[in-house]
């Protein structure tokens, strides 16, 4: 595997890093289980002091952490910034509940006293994409870690210089030697770290493919595991939705960060009533938007990450076209330097076609129609995915209702808003399993230990 800046607005190459050799993978093993010996024992107000600093010079150094992500993935430099900022208060987050959320939590049996208490595992293995450069390293940081384990994580291959980056902001922020790792490694050597006895849980987020994998080495070796692996979220709208800020919430939901975004709309759901004036409205947006350098404040539409990311999804909306589906928007490369695609929305698809079912990573929208409310739900519900999902109708009663009928981890009524750190993240179905964020994220890998203190007479 090659770990490579390569700036996907101008196709050129800003640098290259080596992996790690099998003595270097092997010497960062040690010192992580050295540090978690330690680390383990610190008192979490000790722990919160490393955290909050870290927390800290990410909201000192905005700029410094977010030009890299729009030189290295052609995130636009505002969304960087706010996925800094993001991380950084996710990190601050933890620092201050986890001790509550990890409390001693009192039990009532029969006889005698007890109670469950939680500690830390040990260390846990993270592989990251590099679609949230920063947000997806600080959510398994935050809680883990504070927790009381220590982190290796293997970043994605086209993100070196943010991976490096987040991995020194400890060293900054004061961490013991380590206790986060980055680790450019080669998919064989993260079987490695799998397979030593040394690491106790992994955390993936990435394609349903990679979660597969990974999830079942991490099961041969009865290790826990986490996965996200993505959605093909619903964004349906009722008759009764107040369709002007349906539409602006669509477009972001499905144009932020170029759409690749795992918990994006995806799948536009809308009763026929509203059917004509929501497409009109929505294919209007999506026209205007403008593409440019991403680190140009004008800029409205930047960059795919890769060149395989748009030469991957061109394909895939050829191959939706070649089964029977309409393009309404869109559908091609944008002709200028960078790998660009149009916005996309694609209609007429049926069942048989791969389309419907596939996640689309990217500024690809896909378009139905249905009768009503029931309809709407059976289609949202007819997926291999379950991350996210939204409702939107001027009736908040109605709206959760239909959010308590779509099977998926998270429903948003006129929403479309999943970044604050007290809320749960995760999916069911193909999404994976698990939650990051909240009180739930830091239950992930820790020991829920039971003690039982009574005077009994042992049976006979």
């Amino acid at each position: 595997m090659s770990y490579q800046s390569v700036n996907p607005a101008t196709g050129k190459v800003i640098e290259t890093f080596a992996e790690l050799t099998p003595d270097q993978l092997e010497a960062a093993i040690t010192k992580a289980a050295d540090c978690y010996a330690v680390w383990r024992r610190k008192r979490y107000a000790e722990r919160a002091v490393v955290v909050h600093n870290a927390a800290r010079l990410l909201a000192a150094n905005v700029d410094a952490f977010a030009r890299p992500a729009t030189l290295e993935m052609g995130k636009r430099i505002g969304e960087a910034r706010g996925e800094v900022e993001f991380s950084a208060r996710i990190l601050d987050y933890y620092a201050d509940h986890a001790e509550g959320f990890l409390a001693p939590v009192k039990l009532d049996p029969a006889v005698g006293e007890a109670h469950m208490e939680s500690s830390p595992l040990g260390i846990i293995f993270g592989v990251e994409p590099w679609n949230f450069p920063y947000y997806q390293l600080a959510r398994v940081a935050g809680p883990h870690l504070m927790a009381g384990n220590v982190l290796m994580v293997k970043h994605a291959g086209c993100v070196p210089q943010c991976a490096a980056a987040f991995a020194k902001l400890w060293i900054d922020a004061g961490a013991p030697a380590g206790l986060y790792t980055n680790l450019p490694i080669s998919h064989e050597q993260s079987d490695v770290l799998v397979d030593d006895p040394r690491i106790k849980g992994v955390a993936l987020t990435g394609s349903a493919e990679a979660g597969r994998s990974l999830a079942a080495r991490a099961g041969r070796n009865l290790k826990i595991s986490s996965l996200e692996l993505g959605g093909s979220d619903a964004f349906i709208v009722l008759e009764d939705a107040d369709l002007e800020n349906a539409v602006k919430w669509a477009v972001w939901g499905r144009m932020y960060n170029a759409g690749q975004t795992c918990c994006a709309a995806k799948r536009f759901i809308v009763v026929e009533s509203l059917a004509d004036r929501f497409i009109s409205r929505f294919k209007a947006a999506l026209a205007a938007l403008e593409p440019g350098d991403p680190i140009d404040e004008k800029t409205t539409l930047g960059p795919l990450s890769t060149e395989a990311a748009l030469v991957m999804l061109l394909a895939q909306v050829d191959r939706a076209v070649k089964r029977g589906a309409t393009v309404l928007l869109g559908g091609k490369r944008i002709d200028r330097p960078g790998s660009f695609m149009e916005p996309t929305i694609l209609t007429d698809i049926r069942p048989d076609n791969p389309a419907f079912r596939e996640e689309f990573f990217g500024p690809v929208a896909l378009f139905f129609r249905v009768n009503d409310e029931a309809e709407a739900i059976r289609l949202a519900n007819d997926s291999d995915f379950g991350l996210g999902g939204s409702v939107f109708t001027a009736d908040v009663a109605r709206g959760r209702r239909v959010a308590s009928q779509v099977e998926t981890g998270m429903m948003f009524v006129n929403n479309l808003s999943w970044t604050d750190a007290a809320l749960p993240f995760g999916g069911i179905k193909n999404s994976g399993y698990g939650r990051e964020l909240g009180d739930l994220g830091i239950q992930a890998f820790v020991n829920k230990k039971l003690v039982r203190i009574a005077s009994m007479e042992a049976p006979r």
